[in-house]
């Protein structure tokens, strides 16, 4: 049976796949800005300016994304929740977002509030992206987590402590790397959309190193390198 091969993403870009995914593979796993990552190319020597590698980052940045969370295992049923600030135009908006026990991150929301009616919207943004309940969450104490659960997840175990949740907690560290190094988001729907494709992207390439002996880890990432040269290289068969 002949296969029919989809139009290629990158059809129209002078640039091949292999160099943009490059671009954005440097632009979301270190705490580089779009300038930088300009002048790591410039290097190599491609030349191109910060603007095409925003517009390459914001064109192929949640598909790749999106792809790698497709392709990956299930993510365990222990969920750790947690919400952290951030001051956006001088204005306080809260990020909210759910690890697995292992620590890779399932999903982000960012919300001007930290009410119940904001916890009820990220926990049916999760069921709806995971397709899946968990079975048991772990939050810290606020209260909002409790009143969102009772009508979103009535029959999932909550343990809520500020001292379990640590891993939740952990994993904000990288984006608040990014944030400076970006000089903070210049707005919600800014944050909602880079923090959608880096988390993704950065769990991806930063397995748990320390359990992990050195020969286990480079097989590891080479085999997630694979993944993801797959992933950018645009050959996708309907």
């Amino acid at each position: 049976m002949k296969k029919n091969v989809s139009a290629s993403p990158y059809k129209g870009f002078r640039f091949p796949p292999e160099i943009i995914g490059y671009a954005v593979w440097l632009y979301f796993r270190f705490p580089s800005v779009a300038r930088d990552v300009e002048e790591l190319m410039a290097e190599r020597g491609i030349v191109l300016t910060y603007e095409t590698i925003r517009q390459w980052c914001l064109t192929f940045g949640q598909t790749y994304a999106n792809e790698l969370k497709r392709r990956r295992t299930r993510p365990g049923d222990k969920w750790h929740l947690d919400e952290v600030f951030l001051t956006i135009n001088g204005k306080r908006s809260y990020l909210w977002r759910a690890v697995n026990q292992h620590g890779t991150v399932l999903d982000i929301l960012v919300q001007s509030r930290r009410d119940k009616q904001a916890a009820k919207k990220f926990f049916r943004k999760l069921l709806k992206g995971l397709e899946y309940a968990p079975r048991v969450i772990i939050t810290d104490k606020l209260a909002s987590y409790g009143a969102a659960k009772k009508e979103i997840l009535p029959s999932v175990e909550h343990r809520k402590h500020k001292g379990l949740n640590n891993r939740a907690e952990n994993s904000h560290q990288p984006t608040r790397q990014r944030e400076r190094s970006m000089r903070r988001f210049t707005s919600p729907g800014h944050a909602q959309r880079f923090l959608s494709a880096f988390g993704p992207i950065s769990d991806h390439f930063r397995p748990q190193r320390h359990r992990l002996c050195a020969s286990g880890y480079r097989a590891l990432m080479k085999e997630r390198f694979g993944t993801w040269n797959d992933i950018t290289a645009g050959n996708r068969v309907a």
